[in-house]
């Protein structure tokens, strides 16, 4: 479903679940101005259309002893799509590698892994993601730190897309 086709307390519900995902229904109403009965067949509606994919609690992954954050960027030797595919199901399957984005240019794959020490980063490096079939170059980069981690889409700019304030 698109966008246009939201209300603007549609649009609210989104933007007030993302900000907090563990209000209760109760405060969400509160919050877009509706009562808690209709707030709540909105969202289970949201859920439904996919506009809702899940709940979860942001995690310090530092304080949990992954110190290592590394982007890497990934040549495939073919970009068939049984080739392409093949290879985003081998990334849901490493622990380490937490988000797998598919790219137009130079690169095929970037993906974003933690891992608690570089030790550990470098064995899942060489012994399964250059290992892996059809992979014919990885580049890497360590992160050294994060200005800016901001989960879902920025509702302001989606309101002053469609012309209306919340």
């Amino acid at each position: 479903m698109s966008a246009s086709k939201l209300d603007p307390i549609d649009r609210m519900i989104l933007a007030e679940l993302q900000a907090d995902g563990r209000m209760t229904n109760v405060e969400l109403a509160k919050r877009v101005g509706i009562s808690a009965p209709p707030c709540l067949r909105r969202v289970r509606t949201l859920e439904e259309q996919g506009l809702i994919r899940g709940y979860h609690a942001d995690v310090n992954a530092r304080a949990l002893g992954f110190e290592v954050q590394v982007f890497a960027m990934v040549g495939l030797v073919s970009q068939a799509e049984a080739d392409l595919t093949a290879f985003e199901g081998q990334c849901r399957n490493w622990s380490l590698v937490r988000e797998c984005h598919m790219l137009n240019g130079e690169v095929d794959f970037i993906l974003k892994c933690v891992a608690p020490d570089l030790s550990t980063f470098q064995s899942f490096l060489t012994e399964q993601l250059t290992a892996a079939e059809n992979v014919a170059s990885v580049k890497t980069s360590l992160v050294i730190r994060g200005a800016k981690d901001e989960p879902g889409v920025p509702f302001d700019v989606l309101e002053a897309r469609m012309g209306e304030t919340p």
